[in-house]
């Protein structure tokens, strides 16, 4: 009896194990994640090139082209409806989630940054000014585009070498 249970027990145990390396085996959540690394890599790059921005801190920066953020969710939402298809609940969920997060990135956001850079002008003028704000952390409308089209570029080429 003794023995049955410490069987069952490493068998539960063993398949709790291969249940969670499945994930590395998820298309959506691979999808998105390489969707959101390679586009702040992308973004990085461009850093480099266009403004001279060095450094590694960049891979973790809000703001510029392409929204590392659209193109997370896009991946979501693409590999979603090409997996279960465009009429399910789960790319309905995706899809929604993708433009609320969209709308914010190129809204609130973007208004947020606007802002910072008021309020750090005018603390400039201030000899004891506090620290500057972020001003870069929202999306024009292109960037996220170009987020947007680099995630289902992504989601479609997961879903497609699947």
């Amino acid at each position: 009896m003794l023995d049955e249970r410490k069987a069952t027990e490493a068998s539960y145990k063993m398949e709790l194990i291969e249940s969670m390396f499945g994930v590395f085996q998820n298309t959506m959540l691979l999808s998105a994640v390489v969707a959101w690394g390679s586009a702040e890599l992308i973004k990085t790059i461009i850093r480099f090139f266009y403004a001279g921005k060095r450094g590694w801190s960049n891979l973790w920066g809000s703001g510029d082209i392409p929204s590392a953020h659209s193109a997370t969710v896009c991946a979501l939402a693409m590999s979603a409806g090409l997996l279960h298809g465009f009429d399910g609940y789960i790319f309905a969920l995706a899809a929604v989630f993708a433009l609320v997060v969209m709308y914010d990135a190129s809204g609130v956001r973007l208004e947020a940054g606007k802002h910072a850079k008021a309020i750090n002008q005018l603390q400039s003028q201030d000899q004891e000014a506090e620290k500057k704000l972020r001003e870069s952390i929202g999306h024009t409308r292109l960037q996220v585009i170009t987020g947007a089209i680099w995630g289902v570029i992504v989601a479609a080429i997961f879903v497609l070498i699947r």
